[in-house]
């Protein structure tokens, strides 16, 4: 019997091939440059499956292109690349990788608050520059993180990992999210809930953990901004969109906050010109980019794939109604 036909938009790691492969006759996309959308639909005419990345659009363009396709399995937790509708409509399975990137995600998010207070980027660079002329009472001074205001903008998962963390410098954490979290894990993580304006007058940090959704797409705006201390920090790792960089760039300009940090943008791989300045840290996705975590996030989408052509349920199906229609 042949093997379900299967296109990976990138080599994945080869514990992934290894599941795939077992299973499915995989073609993987290796050339450094991301496939076109040229190259993609051309490849996905035959294939039964796709294992793909943010960065390409499953929508109903290339679900006309691929005929034959049956599920769609992303690399991510975020599925904002996906048209969920589209393939519903169609009868194609459509997965994430929920879960598993949560505690290296608000790792990272924690290196970049500390990296912007403490000015951790402009030392590297005064550091490297041969122009240091040594030790002095107020150079690159910064603010300390310890014992500040941390407000959690969405309280999922990646939300209260952070909360977590901050028990250990001693943080007083307030959270906002659409849904107000079971009254014992605040008791747990110590979190005070806070409607979005209170949160936002009250933070030293300001920690973004929402996905994109309509209601979150610029959800950072200028009346947003001007609601923040001018001594408050922005830092970004959910989706970029989520915040109006624009708006980001005057509030910065103006002084209405101090500094931001940003692992993601609103027009990846594009960055705000204005954004480049020594108050913001900023980097290029990769708050989930470990070895182990990017690893696992490969495997899990193989997992989904596999299971699906071996007549069972995808662990972490999108939409599950499809699979109930049949």
């Amino acid at each position: 019997m042949a093997k379900p036909k299967v296109l990976a938009t990138r080599p994945l790691f080869p514990a992934a091939q290894e599941i795939l492969n077992a299973v499915c006759e995989a073609q993987y996309w290796t050339k450094p440059e991301r496939i076109s959308k040229e190259e993609l639909f051309k490849k996905i005419k035959d294939k039964e499956g796709l294992v793909c990345l943010l960065t390409e659009k499953v929508n109903l363009e290339l679900l006309n292109a691929a005929p034959k396709l049956r599920i769609a399995a992303n690399v991510a937790v975020g599925f904002d690349n996906i048209d969920v509708a589209a393939c519903t409509k169609r009868g194609v399975v459509a997965t994430n990788t929920p879960g598993v990137l949560d505690e290296t995600t608000a790792d990272f998010a924690w290196t970049l608050m500390m990296a912007v207070g403490r000015r951790l980027v402009e030392g590297d660079t005064l550091a490297r520059s041969g122009t240091w002329k040594g030790w002095d009472l107020d150079q690159l001074v910064g603010t300390d993180v310890w014992g500040k205001t941390l407000g959690i903008v969405g309280f999922g998962r990646i939300g209260r990992a952070m909360a977590r963390r901050a028990l250990g410098f001693q943080m007083r954490v307030i959270y906002a999210d659409a849904v107000r979290a079971p009254e014992a894990v605040e008791e747990e993580l110590k979190a005070e809930y806070r409607g979005m304006a209170s949160l936002l007058a009250e933070s030293d940090f300001v920690s973004v953990h929402v996905p994109l959704l309509p209601e979150t797409r610029g959800l950072f705006d200028a009346p947003r901004f001007s609601k923040m201390k001018p001594t408050a920090y922005l830092i970004n790792t959910s989706r970029g969109a989520v915040v109006d960089e624009a708006a980001l760039v005057h509030a910065l300009e103006s002084g209405k906050i101090a500094g931001a940090a940003l692992d993601v943008f609103e027009n990846e791989p594009f960055i705000h010109p204005g954004l480049k300045r020594p108050n913001v840290v900023l980097a290029p996705h990769i708050a989930s980019a470990s070895i182990e975590t990017r690893t696992k996030m490969a495997c899990m989408a193989a997992e989904n794939v596999v299971a699906m052509f071996k007549g069972q349920r995808p662990p972490n199906m999108l939409n599950p109604e499809v699979l109930k229609a049949g």
